[in-house]
């Protein structure tokens, strides 16, 4: 599923014109795009939630040239899935 057809979907379910539910899809992921930037924990009950974890410094090798180079330290984004969304 791509944006168009979240877009047309929600269309059709609520009533609304596509222009308007496409300009309120795209604020929402501009919203969402920002707080990541910043480095914000993102709670959607329900949905789950964006949150970032931090990486250690580590070895690793090149693989075609066989040098040892050191990745550094960063930070990486985790979504951690609510428990409605996973059913077993």
């Amino acid at each position: 599923m791509i944006k168009k057809d979240i877009v047309e979907k929600i269309s059709e379910e609520t009533g609304l014109n596509k222009t308007i539910v496409k300009t309120v899809v795209e604020e929402f992921l501009n919203l969402l795009r920002k707080s990541l930037e910043n480095k914000e924990r993102v709670e959607l009950r329900g949905f789950g939630v964006f949150y970032f974890k931090e990486m250690k410094s580590k070895k690793a090798r090149n693989l075609k040239t066989g040098e040892e180079i050191i990745i550094p330290e960063r930070m990486k984004i985790y979504f951690k899935p609510s428990k409605i969304i996973i059913k077993k």
